[in-house]
């Protein structure tokens, strides 16, 4: 084992403008009275405040951590940084890995450190958004990522005008499938959105608890098993005038390039005409499915049910 190794908190972390942003890198003690440099390596176009810091860590297993002002470019970007860790003439470029079960022995792996920074022009809109956990995803940790102020809310706290001091709510993948709560106070959320408020229900799967709601939505609406597994499939944008895919950002069909494991599931396979399908795709051979994304206005507000594997596609943290 080297004299220390050193990781990033973020596997990802994306600058949706240029102003700068502070990475902390945490510094592990493998051995006592560990002593050196710390050097953050970055690519063409990105800069740190200070390249190189000096650390001292007194006992084995210690932490340190040293924080960096790490600029982007100020146009779209994506590149790497990583730490150099110098000891005594050293160079050390690892992270340690510890992998601890009960049923195997518990191995201790060296992987190169890095991660991934990201620079892209995001038009938000917006501010505050609140977001219902469901079966585990982070996707409040990438909205903080891209400037929003993201509050967990407890189902059990919801009332009449909870809701009403959040731009947006979304509700994590199956929820209504492991949330007992949620059944309950679905007519609270369903008055935020006729009274201006957004509603983004992610996936639920079908037949189980939580799916036998007749108001799941304000307008009818039945969940299928359709899915399209192919990550690469081709996807065609129904409703090119459409707001959801024109403001505040244009979305076109480069922005489903590079997805991972499958475009979505569970879509829903019938809806009532106030719903307008988004999007169209479909698995090579088979019909193609509308139903991953679609929207309808509700009072003054926007029900949004979606099976695309957002949750999928955005970068771990």
């Amino acid at each position: 084992m080297p004299e220390a190794t050193a990781s990033f908190k973020d596997k990802v972390i994306i600058f949706a403008s240029s102003e700068p942003k502070e990475i902390p890198v945490t510094i592990k003690a493998l051995k006592d009275n560990v002593k050196g440099e710390l050097q953050l390596c970055f690519g063409k176009g990105w800069k740190v405040d200070q390249e190189t810091k000096s650390f001292e860590i007194a006992k084995k297993g210690d932490q340190r951590i040293l924080n960096f002002i790490l600029t982007p470019p100020t146009k779209e970007d994506e590149n790497y940084i990583s730490p150099i860790i110098k000891v005594d003439g050293k160079e050390i470029s690892k992270e340690l890995i510890e992998i601890s079960y009960d049923h195997i022995p518990k191995q201790s792996v060296l992987l190169p450190s890095e991660t991934k920074v990201v620079r892209l022009d995001i038009n938000k809109n917006g501010e505050n958004i609140g977001y219902i956990n469901g079966a585990g995803d982070e996707i409040p940790e990438s909205l903080k990522q891209i400037g929003y102020k993201v509050e967990y809310i407890d189902p059990k706290t919801i009332q009449a005008g909870s809701l009403n001091k959040y731009d947006a709510i979304v509700v994590g993948i199956r929820a209504y499938n492991v949330v007992d709560e949620l059944k309950f106070k679905q007519r609270y959320l369903l008055d935020y959105v006729k009274e201006g408020g957004n509603l983004i229900v992610q996936y639920n799967t079908a037949g189980r608890n939580g799916l036998d709601m007749d108001n799941l939505a304000p307008y009818p609406l039945s969940i299928s098993r359709d899915r399209v597994t192919d990550e690469s499939s081709n996807v065609g944008i129904l409703a090119k005038s459409h707001a959801l895919v024109n403001y505040p950002n244009k979305i076109t069909q480069n922005d489903f390039n590079g997805w991972v494991q499958e475009r979505g599931l569970y879509f829903p396979d019938q809806w009532s005409k106030e719903f307008t399908p988004i999007l169209s795709m479909n698995d090579e051979g088979e019909a193609s499915l509308n139903g991953s994304l679609l929207v309808a206005p509700y009072g003054k507000g926007n029900y949004i049910y979606t099976g695309l594997s957002f949750f999928r596609e955005l970068p771990p943290v």
